[in-house]
Parts: C-alpha cells; sequence; structure tokens
C-alpha cells in the first residue's frame, strides 16, 4: 500500500468513527431526553374539562384545580409570593403551562428551588395556595393532570413540569403564557 493509498484509508477510518460517535451521542441524548419527559408515578388523570370562559368565580371540584371553565385573561408565568386567583391560573395551564401550588408555610429554601424551576423555563406558574391538602406542602398541576409532593426538592416535580409543560394534554397548544395579568417577583 504506497502513503496515497494509506492516507485515504486513514480518512476514511477516522470519518468513520467520527460519525459512529455522532451516532452514539445522539442516541444516548434523545433516551436521556424521552426518559426525563416520561411522567412520574402518582399523577392523577381528570377527563372531560370544560373550556368556557367567564368572569365568574368557579367552583373547582379538584383542589387546587386542574382545569375547567375559567377568566378570559390568564396568568403570567413567573414565581408569585402572593396567590392567584384559580380562574387565571386554569388558563395558563389551557395553554399548557404548569401551576405549582404550594403551602404559603413553605420554608424559603423550597420557595428558592420554586423560583429556581419557574425561572429556568417559561410558561410554569408557582403561588401559594392556602388550601392544600392537609400535610402537602407542594402541588404541581397542568391541564387534567396533578402530582402532590413532599417537597420542592422531589424529583419527580422536574419530572412533572418536564412531562406535561406543552405536553400533549394542552387544549391550547401554542398559546401564549405572558401578556396575561399578574406581576410575578
Amino acid at each position: 500500500m504506497d502513503s496515497r493509498d494509506r492516507r485515504t484509508y486513514l480518512v476514511a477510518a477516522l470519518v468513520a468513527v467520527v460519525l459512529g460517535g455522532i451516532f452514539v451521542a445522539v442516541v444516548i441524548a434523545d433516551r436521556g431526553q424521552r426518559a426525563s419527559s416520561t411522567p412520574p408515578e402518582g399523577v392523577e388523570s381528570f377527563e372531560d374539562l370544560t373550556r368556557n370562559h367567564t368572569q365568574e368565580v368557579v367552583s373547582y371540584p379538584q383542589s387546587p384545580p386542574v382545569g375547567g371553565d375559567h377568566n378570559p385573561v390568564w396568568q403570567n408565568a413567573g414565581f408569585y409570593e402572593e396567590p392567584v386567583r384559580n380562574e387565571t391560573a386554569v388558563h395558563i395551564m389551557e395553554h399548557g403551562g404548569v401551576w405549582i401550588t404550594y403551602s404559603p408555610d413553605l420554608p424559603q429554601d423550597q420557595k428558592d428551588k420554586l423560583q429556581e424551576i419557574v425561572k429556568s423555563q417559561d410558561c410554569v406558574l408557582a403561588s401559594p395556595f392556602r388550601d392544600l391538602p392537609e400535610g402537602v406542602p407542594v402541588v404541581a398541576s397542568a391541564w387534567g393532570k396533578q402530582i402532590r409532593l413532599d417537597s420542592a426538592d422531589d424529583l419527580n416535580l422536574e419530572r412533572f413540569v418536564s412531562a406535561f409543560r406543552k405536553g400533549p394534554q394542552t387544549p391550547e397548544p401554542g398559546a401564549s403564557c405572558t401578556g396575561g395579568t399578574g406581576a410575578p417577583s
């Protein structure tokens, strides 16, 4: 084999190794992305949710609500130190948002964790909620989906957000999560 053939062979081998490495990296990244968007265990699902706009106060069957009739104006995504109206929060879920509700007496480090999650992506809303189930400090809700969590550090919170923020259950995919009402912290 002369030097020209050897160079051609080495270049071809190098290209094959690089392409093989790229293929392996893509497969690994795809598996990781699919795993992170898999819903966690413990998610409750709710069907047949109405979607009418109303100015009235709505009595929801779930607390916090997971969908149903709602205000014509949605709550802006972001972190809130004060409670928000159920009817505006439900509207952002219709747009693909995730509403994280937390106990008003949640420790500051837990609130900081929630704020981190909210600021790291769009269409996520977090606000205190006075009527969470007894002993449940954090509840995450998306349209028709909900999970109760023991803390903001629970890895299932981020899995829930990955699975349902702008997820397949979203009635109005592509709708805005800003330009509504409220000024997050």
